[in-house]
């Protein structure tokens, strides 16, 4: 995520050229530095130097003698291998995909980011591009994604609820009836959670963490917490997967669904990358990897790339019978 990219020393960089105020928003590296004042401060209250350095951070006309027919360097957001990712389907041979955008939501009639994907045979590319253009200022902080690496994790998906056939939907309304039922159930049962042999081992455990200092309570409170059920339900663990991911199904949580099609040849587009504001909601741990369920609410894991468009959510969609076809953009 966000570079340094597999990029020709002798291929220009892709550049925005549509016409909009480009020296006005955020210095780029007034984002990366605030980042970094807000990491090593984690825990902790900010120094004086700290707090100055960040008041001076404000939004302006950072490089007035920019014009807004300049060309603008695209930002780098992702560079993605087909050997990693099963699901990266592109042009035929073709084993890497690179992202770009314009960090202003400024572009067409809808007032969106301006995305770019360049797809190359890695092993064509000879000496590398150092250093990489970048744009000076962007439009807003959420815009940029912080630098991280990809550890792809390949997952189920289900297509989303409301596409269903209608009596499919009425069989998993039932199933999560039931699922329901059984929970109240079991809540006005005497039943210890799972990691208690009685109940009454289960209230003298509670009953002594009250007593206990806070950090011991707490620590008994989640182990409480870890032993009962985790409720299940179709739209939050089973269908559509949250995060950054490659393929898989469309949520249309906040609109109804609607067909996106190839502009070109009329066939389906299906997501090819999903931009996301959060990796796990917090609704559900069921998508969380495995190596970060222990992290709690650790922004590193629910919100490594600090990325915010539109309404949170980004699609980006290609046509599979023509990868050469102008891709298209849906936001939830």
């Amino acid at each position: 995520m966000a570079g340094p990219l597999l990029w020709p020393a002798d291929e220009p960089w892709p550049v925005c050229t549509a016409v909009h105020r480009k020296g006005t928003g955020h210095l780029l590296s007034d984002v990366r530095q605030r980042r970094r004042i807000q990491e090593a401060a984690r825990g902790r209250q900010y120094t004086a130097e700290e707090q100055r350095l960040i008041h001076g951070m404000t939004e302006g006309n950072h490089v007035p003698e920019l014009q807004d027919d300049a060309p603008l360097p695209m930002l780098a957001v992702a560079q993605l291998y087909a050997r990693e990712i099963p699901d990266l389907v592109g042009p035929e041979d073709h084993d890497l995909l690179q992202v770009f955008w314009c960090p202003f939501e400024v572009h067409g009639a809808d007032r969106t980011i301006d995305v770019v994907l360049k797809w190359r045979r890695s092993p064509d590319v000879g000496a590398v591009l150092i250093p990489q253009p970048e744009p000076p200022v962007v439009g807003r902080e959420e815009c940029v994604p912080n630098m991280c690496v990809v550890h792809p994790e390949r997952v189920v998906e289900h297509e989303y609820l409301g596409l269903l056939e209608e009596e499919l939907q009425e069989e998993i309304d039932e199933w999560e009836e039931e699922r329901l039922d059984e929970d109240d159930e079991d809540e006005y049962s005497s039943a210890p959670p799972a990691s208690y042999a009685t109940y009454e081992e289960y209230a003298e455990a509670m009953a002594a963490a009250e007593a206990a200092e806070p950090e011991e309570y707490a620590e008994a409170m989640a182990a409480a917490e870890a032993a009962e059920p985790e409720e299940i339900n179709y739209m939050s663990d089973l269908s559509i997967a949250p995060g950054w991911k490659v393929g898989g199904f469309a949520s249309w949580h906040l609109t109804d669904p609607a067909p996106v099609d190839c502009e070109v040849c009329g066939a389906a587009m299906p997501p090819l990358l999903t931009v996301d504001m959060w990796e796990c909601d917090g609704a559900s741990r069921s998508w969380l990897p495995i190596e970060d369920r222990d992290s709690g609410s650790d922004a590193h894991a629910t919100n490594p790339t600090d990325v915010y468009l539109g309404r949170g959510l980004m699609r980006i969609h290609t046509c599979p019978p023509g990868p050469a076809h102008p891709h298209r953009l849906s936001f939830q």
